[in-house]
């Protein structure tokens, strides 16, 4: 059915191919639940959703639940887990489907695992990949514009995202939980899921929190627990993970070392340390927002920016103001090809260029030799800020070409040809 599916995309009329795509990716959704027996009937399952700190929620919730002594399963944009065992996410989809998902439940419940943490998204709504998913809980960390050519409106990006606030309320499970940020405009309208139990969160519920050189700390329930994680994004991501586990039962002292203990969450500000004297830092960073607030993660720091855009065909809007944020917050500036697709990749910078007013940006398009450039532009003390990939598999290019990629690993590659005499 595939592919099948594949061919007739070829010679069918976009109008028409509208048509058919939903029926279709139902058909696969019933299809799945079926072969695999209504999986997520027999585990407690909690999604996270939201535009930003989705991945790192699940991976701060897996390892709350995981302190507590539970046997967990999770799904996000970097790996999968079942138990002690777990496999990097190459699909470049958070949420794969083709019955991905269905067989991921199943192969957790086989395991014995009492909780499954998904990343939960837009896209993964339009393809109906989140049908038939029994949730108990669901946790909603914000929303800002994203996938607009993909939804057609921000209106309809927003209700995709409400729709896993409807698959919670329709959910067979007893005593379901909704977890919402209230700092975000959208956050009452996920508070106002009819189910059981609803709790709030906001940095108000963080209060004392402190943003520091090295990392974060924040008072939960009374007791101060200190992160490594960098921003005040890591703040909301840790108070929201927190929240859902005390409504867990797990204990104030098990979430914080949960939290102590998780030094970094891999293309999440993730620091690439190989003796060098300044921080390299790669981050999944792709929407201005995401990219103005990891920025804003490095106060009084020099910062030598490599900025790409992610996915040519989507998001146009974003170049110029990507552009506009790099100019205002970075010392230096490196434009590279970041996930083409199908579009001219020159036209993408072009894009992004028109942002800058003050200063040319350096453009290198091998996303290897801009890293490099950077890197040896460093300084000591400098920041080297490589964004927009964070642990993407591959770079995307035309006629669904692929290039095995890993930012970090040619970070760290880069870093070693560097002479010692930089250090």
């Amino acid at each position: 059915m595939e592919t099948f599916f594949r061919l007739i995309k070829l010679v069918i009329p976009k109008p028409v191919l509208g048509i058919i795509q939903p029926p279709y990716h139902f058909l696969l959704a019933v299809m799945g639940v079926v072969l695999y027996k209504f999986p997520s009937r027999k585990i407690y399952i909690v999604g996270v959703t939201g535009t930003k700190g989705k991945t790192s929620t699940v991976e701060l919730i897996n390892a709350m639940l995981e302190e507590a002594g539970l046997n967990t399963a999770l799904a996000n944009t970097i790996r999968f887990k079942i138990g002690d065992k777990e496999e990097r996410n190459l699909f470049k989809m958070t949420m794969p489907g083709r019955f991905f998902m269905q067989k991921f439940l199943r192969d957790a419940v086989d395991a014995c695992c009492s909780h499954a943490v998904i990343e939960m998204t837009s896209e993964g709504v339009k393809q109906f990949r989140h049908k038939f998913i029994e949730l108990d809980a669901l946790v909603f960390t914000n929303i800002s514009p994203e996938h607009i050519e993909s939804h057609g409106t921000f209106q309809n990006y927003v209700q995709a995202k409400l729709k896993l606030k409807i698959l919670l309320e329709k959910s067979s499970k007893n005593k379901k939980t909704i977890v919402a940020n209230m700092d975000d405009k959208f956050g009452k309208s996920f508070l106002n899921a009819h189910v059981e139990r609803k709790v709030p969160y906001s940095l108000l519920t963080a209060e004392p929190y402190n943003i520091r050189i090295d990392g974060v700390a924040l008072t939960f329930h009374d007791v101060y627990i200190s992160s490594p994680l960098k921003g005040l994004f890591s703040v909301y991501n840790i108070i929201a993970a927190a929240s859902f586990a005390w409504t867990r039962g797990v204990k104030i002292e098990q979430i914080k070392r949960a939290v102590e203990s998780l030094v970094t969450i891999p293309g999440r500000v993730e620091l690439i340390y190989e003796g060098q004297d300044f921080t390299a830092v790669v981050d999944y960073a792709h929407t201005p927002d995401s990219l103005e607030k990891v920025y804003k993660a490095f106060p009084g720091r020099r910062l030598v920016c490599v900025l790409g855009n992610t996915g040519g065909g989507r998001d146009v809007r974003k170049r110029p103001l990507m552009g506009k944020l790099a100019e205002e917050y970075c010392a230096e500036t490196i434009l590279t090809d970041e996930d083409p697709y199908d579009e001219d990749p020159v036209k993408i910078i072009n894009d992004m260029k028109k942002g800058f007013k003050h200063y040319k940006p350096i453009v290198i398009m091998d996303r290897r030799l801009a890293i490099r450039a950077a890197l040896e532009k460093a300084k000591k003390n400098d920041v080297v800020l490589i964004t927009g990939k964070g642990t993407d598999p591959y770079i995307m290019r035309a006629r669904g070409k692929k290039e095995v990629w890993s930012d970090a690993n040619v970070v760290r590659e880069e870093l070693n040809r560097i002479s010692p005499k930089k250090y």
